[in-house]
Parts: structure tokens; sequence; C-alpha cells
């Protein structure tokens, strides 16, 4: 099979019930065809400045953003094909940039500079997005996915994703995809991606279950809800250690 390097799509997130993605599974069944690979786990690394530079753009819904990530769809050995990918998003359409790599050559490129044995377009790309914002594995990501496609238009993808968990010790895709919940358990993910329009009979099956399109980021929201309140409490005992050693040489 091969493997697409380069995607344009409208991409439109949903956080739904348990009722709701029962109903939504059944009647996605009668028009898409469920993906051959699915059920999968997915899991990601999710490479960011040592400040975390990207993410904070990121969650100010600019215009523009992008990220960087690594792929596997397995717990991978050196040997695996994993996806090193450069997502970006303008004005309201994403814009995703594929290499496929063994995870050694992964590894070695992300983390000592070692450029792979692929050459091309795609890699300059990264390339200089790696040199632009000096990149640090800054935390892993993983989830159960359920995908689904349109018969009769394939670039019409609809997923479900839950289980999504994540930690920010032992990145490594080969260390599994165990981690802490980031969800409500009894909520999903659905991601409908479509390069033109969403097809009536969806749209009109949504506003029936009053499911509503929500601004929603995997790390983003991680970022907001465990890891950004960590470095405020870090800043803060900085700043009162500082204020402490200032009153100690006052009093002296």
């Amino acid at each position: 099979m091969t493997t697409v390097e380069a995607f344009k799509r409208y991409e439109k997130k949903y956080i739904i019930t348990q009722s709701q993605y029962k109903e939504l599974m059944s009647q996605a069944a009668r028009y898409m065809v469920k993906d051959e690979h699915g059920p999968n786990t997915i899991s990601n690394i999710y490479y960011d400045t040592d400040s975390y530079d990207l993410i904070r753009a990121s969650i100010e819904k600019p215009v523009y953003k992008e990220k960087l990530r690594l792929r596997s769809y397995c717990i991978p050995t050196n040997e695996t094909e994993v996806f090193l990918e450069l997502k970006k998003k303008f004005d309201g359409i994403v814009y995703k940039r594929r290499l496929t790599l063994s995870y050694s050559d992964a590894r070695n490129y992300l983390n000592y500079q070692l450029k792979p044995p692929k050459k091309g377009q795609i890699l300059n790309e990264i390339d200089w997005f790696m040199y632009r914002y000096k990149l640090f594995p800054k935390i892993f990501i993983a989830y159960d996915r359920i995908a689904f496609y349109k018969k009769s238009d394939s670039n019409l993808r609809i997923t479900f994703d839950d289980n999504i968990r994540f930690r920010q010790t032992d990145i490594d895709l080969r260390s599994g995809n165990c981690g802490r919940q980031l969800m409500d358990p009894s909520q999903f993910l659905m991601e409908i991606k479509f390069s033109d329009s969403i097809p009536f009979w969806l749209a009109e099956l949504l506003n029936d279950l009053k499911v509503y399109p929500v601004s929603f980021s995997k790390y983003g929201y991680c970022y907001k809800k465990f890891i950004l309140s960590k470095e405020r409490v870090v800043k803060c005992s900085t700043v009162s250690s500082t204020q402490q050693q200032r009153h100690l040489l006052q009093l002296r």
C-alpha cells in the first residue's frame, strides 16, 4: 500500500457522549466502510521547545500554527516503520507533511541530527522547522481509534478516539502505550476529515444528535490541564525563594 506523504483538508472535532458515539457508529456504518487497520492504538511523541513555545502559541488560536510529532501504530522495534509528521493549520485548512522512517532512523534524526537515508522536499521542510525551533521530545500521547471512510470518497473520514492517555516521562515509543487518562472515560473525541464539504446526511445526523464542533487539541488540552499548572507552581516557588534570599540579605 502506498503511503500518502502530503494532505490538505479540513478537520472538525467533536466531544461526544457514549450514547452519541453508539448512534454515530451505527449510522456511519450505513454510508461508510470501517478502516481495514482498525480498531488500533496510535502512539505519538510531540516535539516542542524547552519552554513549550509551539503549544503555547497554538492555544492562542492564531490564524497559522504548526507542530511536529512522531507517530506509530504499534509498539515499535528499531526497524518498525513510523511516521514523522509536520502538521500546519492555516485559516482553517490543515496541511500535513509526512515521512516514513524506521524508528531507529527517526530517533537518530530527531535526537542526534543524523540525516535519514530518505531525501526530498518534506525532509527539507522538517529540517528547517527543527533548526528554527530547537525541539525536544516533550510529551507522549496515545489513544484507541476506530476509523471510517466513505465508500465513494476516501477523502471523507470519520475517526473516534477514546482511552486517551499521556505521560511526561520515558518518552519513547518502544516503552509501550500506557499513561495517565487525559479525558473523562465516558467521552469520545470524534474527528471528521474532508476535502470539500460534509455530506448532507452527516450534517443532518449531527444536528439531530445535538453534536457541535469544538476547538480541541489533545496536546493543547494536556498542556493546559496538567503542565501549565506545574509551570506556574515552579515559577511561584522560584520567585518566593528569591524573595526570601533578598529578605535574608536585608536582615544581615
